[in-house]
């Protein structure tokens, strides 16, 4: 089968090649153009709480779930779990390894929601500022889950896309659901 065709807008070309999700520019309301936001839905196999616990209490075991895209999640400062924790994550991303020290700035398990602000590392080479959030909840209708990740940012430069590391959460979104939906 032939890869899909590509053009030069990014964000249309996720949209058209994934259609198992959905992807949106939010309107920007800051002055400047390097500044944004973005936000993606995608729609999973397990419960809220099960994607929930990996991402906010077991970010650790994501690496068992697609070790050819996340590598590790070390614990670096406080607690799984608990606003203020430190974490380094080891990943693949646009085929080059990397490392990116995050804080957690919010979490909240009603809302089956965590924020990571990046304060070291690779993504620093590429953004001035960082906040990924990702929140989980019941899909309407039906078993299963709606996982959001929204990417507040602000590149150093025009030449990041940003939808690049959108996409690759969804990515690893699809292989820790995978993992956690499979039969025991």
């Amino acid at each position: 089968m032939a890869p899909p065709a590509q053009t030069d807008n990014l964000e249309a070309d996720i949209v058209a090649n994934k259609p198992q999700h959905q992807l949106r520019t939010v309107t920007n309301t800051k002055s400047s153009a390097l500044t944004g936001k973005l936000e993606a839905d995608l729609e999973i196999k397990a419960s809220p709480e099960q994607f929930y616990n990996m991402v906010a209490n077991k970010p650790h075991h994501v690496h068992h779930t697609c070790y050819d895209k996340i590598q590790g999640c070390d614990l670096h400062e406080g607690e799984f779990g608990k606003v203020g924790t430190v974490v380094i994550w080891r990943y693949v991303h646009d085929g080059k390894a990397k490392v990116t020290k995050d804080v957690i700035e919010a979490i909240d398990p009603d809302k089956k929601l965590v924020t990571f602000r990046a304060i070291e590392g690779d993504k620093l080479k590429e953004y001035k500022s960082l906040l990924v959030t990702v929140q989980v909840s019941p899909k309407n209708g039906g078993s299963g889950s709606v996982v959001r990740w929204t990417l507040e940012y602000e590149k150093l430069h025009q030449g990041i896309a940003p939808q690049t590391f959108l996409q690759f959460l969804l990515d690893v979104s699809k292989d820790m659901d995978a993992h956690i939906s499979q039969p025991n």
